[in-house]
């Protein structure tokens, strides 16, 4: 599942080798020394789960602690990054266009799952779209690696001990034979990003070919998803939420879960859609989320919002998934703009902010308008040496600073 980590924000780390004539620091050293014990030791539990000899020591062959995952673990986006920053990242004209493209790509299949699931085929798509830009990255971490680097160390060591059961019984099952399970530093894997517990209680045969592909089998990861969805009980038929506009009286302290009340409710204080229409059920429970504060976009959460929270719970992933399926329907924007002053570029823009950082020497691969970790890398270093605040987001002034930087030649 995911973090906004698994579309090109993953970084490179160096590979750490031992071998004849190889320095090993101290520090390393120890932590291999505890991890090997950790490994060890957690055969029991793996074991009692009912994972072979075999497949246990087959999947820990040659491993050693991953200090990405360690450093991805103390630095999720969706926890760290401003909701504006993070929704304008997550929903560009770029990721807007492929899933439209990708909704006729595979209309029958979507018909399918509508029909079975009952989960709005937008919200698939988008959740496609966020966890691995509709395939183009669906991580390249093995994922053993990565769940027992979690397990043995740090504050996530249950949800890894958990996760890592999970990943051995697949193995043990020979879901993916063909070599070691990839996927993101946190354990998720395939189009949509499902952890192996998820795998394990969620994924579904759609094409009754006997396998649960969720790696090379695109509307199999989308009926999957949608199973996960539907048994977390979406409502068939209904939104995310609404954007809304609040009278004078509603501040703050409306907001939260705690304080949530029916539409009808909200309506009675004066609560009203930005776009002007009708709430469609007044009945409908809902609370309201104000993101960036009063001043900022104000939202009305319904339940489905909620179900898509169980498959990320922060609440800028959820924003961020309603918001682009809601674009990829034919949507618009979001209405209020950001306090911070904060707005999504262009797809033009993106493109153009790349090609300009390429000018100006730094290497950022195939340029694909996804301002990934290595165009933040480079934006970061613009940033610090043009004294500016380095937090390497893509601004309108970025794009100002390198045209003005070309055009002097």
């Amino acid at each position: 599942m995911i973090d906004f980590r698994r579309v090109s924000w993953l970084a490179v780390c160096a590979a750490f080798c031992i071998g004849a004539g190889a320095v090993v620091p101290i520090g390393e050293a120890n932590a291999d020394a505890r991890y090997d014990k950790f490994v060890r030791e957690f055969w029991a539990s793996a074991r009692k789960a009912g994972v072979s000899r075999k497949t246990y020591d087959a999947a820990f062959a040659g491993l050693a602690p991953d200090p990405v995952v360690l450093e991805k673990n103390a630095s999720q986006p969706e926890f760290k990054m401003p909701p504006s920053q993070y929704v304008i990242a997550a929903v560009t004209d770029t990721r807007v266009r492929i899933g439209r493209e990708m909704a006729e790509k595979y209309k029958t299949e979507l018909d399918a799952i509508e029909k079975r699931w009952g989960v709005d085929r937008h919200v698939l798509l988008a959740v496609w779209g966020m966890e691995t830009n509709f395939g183009t990255f669906m991580g390249s971490m093995n994922v053993i690696r990565s769940l027992s680097t979690l397990a043995y160390k740090g504050r996530r060591a249950r949800f890894g001990r958990s996760e890592l059961i999970a990943a051995l019984r697949m193995m043990e099952r020979g879901v993916v034979p063909e070599g070691p399970m990839m996927g993101s530093w946190a354990g998720a894997m395939g189009h949509t990003q499902l952890l192996p517990s998820n795998y394990l209680r969620f994924s579904v045969d759609f094409d009754g070919n006997g396998k649960r592909d969720i790696w090379n089998t695109p509307h199999e990861a989308l009926a999957s998803t949608a199973n996960f969805l539907a048994r977390h009980k979406w409502s068939p038929g209904k939104t995310w939420g609404y954007e809304v506009k609040l009278p004078s009286r509603v501040g703050t302290g409306y907001a939260g879960r705690k304080r949530s009340r029916s539409i009808g409710k909200w309506s009675a204080l004066g609560v009203k859609r930005v776009n002007g229409a009708a709430f469609p059920r007044a009945g409908d429970r809902a609370y309201l989320y104000l993101p960036m504060g009063r001043n900022g976009p104000a939202f009305l959460l319904l339940n489905n919002f909620r179900v898509i929270m169980r498959y990320n719970a922060a609440h800028t992933y959820a924003l961020s998934v309603g918001h682009l399926a809601d674009r990829i329907r034919g949507g618009d924007s979001f209405v209020t703009g950001w306090p911070d002053g904060a707005r999504a570029l262009t797809e033009d823009e993106r493109f153009e902010i790349q090609r300009l950082l390429t000018i100006r020497g730094h290497d950022l691969g195939v340029l694909d308008g996804i301002l990934g970790s290595k165009t933040r890398a480079a934006i970061r270093a613009m940033q610090k040496e043009k004294g500016l605040k380095v937090d390497g987001f893509p601004t309108p002034k970025i794009i100002e600073i390198l045209r003005a930087e070309q055009a002097e030649g």
